[in-house]
């Protein structure tokens, strides 16, 4: 259509045998983490539906089960439309990384322990203040987005460091519901 622009997206997967030079932070101390999937965007709110899509099929992939599936789409839908509305106001074309690691707990020939979300952005600092989430019992729209993440994700942590915002959200696989079929259907080692 005349005057619209389509979404850019762009996506990266790691090369096989490519190793990451990452500082080991302490919250990947006790097991490690590769880089899966990256996804390169514009912030369109017609990319949404592109990170939508994507993310179900990693969950899936990942045997997460259903509900959580959809828990993490809707956690990052809801935090990829609060950096275009929020941190860039609203401005179109301006750059967001999701980058989506599998933990692992130990070697890599068993199934992965979880997904780490991170969602960087260039835009305006958020105030820790509104990070809060607004009080339940105040009946009106908006404002539950980021108490929704904290319920269905197992971690969510905000930051900024050289004028870049990170989110990093963590959901992990629980032992029981890990997948143990045969071979063929176990992750790509």
């Amino acid at each position: 259509m005349p005057g619209t622009t389509e979404p850019e997206v762009r996506v990266r997967v790691p090369r096989k045998n490519r190793k990451h030079h990452r500082k080991a932070s302490k919250s990947r101390a006790r097991g490690r983490s590769d880089m899966w999937l990256r996804l390169e965007l514009e912030s369109n709110p017609e990319a949404l539906g592109l990170v939508r899509a994507t993310l179900e099929r990693a969950t899936e992939f990942m045997h997460f089960p259903e509900p959580d599936s959809r828990a993490i789409v809707r956690s990052v839908d809801e935090a990829v439309a609060n950096v275009i509305r929020h941190a860039y106001k609203g401005r179109a074309g301006m750059p967001i990384t999701l980058t989506c690691n599998r933990l692992w707990s130990g070697e890599k020939v068993k199934p992965p322990a979880g997904l780490e979300i991170l969602l960087q952005d260039s835009g305006e600092a958020a105030d820790p203040k509104k990070l809060q989430g607004r009080p339940l019992d105040e009946v009106r729209p908006g404002g539950l987005g980021l108490h929704f993440m904290r319920q269905s994700m197992d971690k969510v942590e905000f930051s900024r460091k050289n004028g870049k915002n990170l989110l990093r959200m963590v959901k992990y696989l629980e032992p029981h519901k890990r997948h143990t079929g045969d071979k063929e259907n176990r992750p790509c080692r």
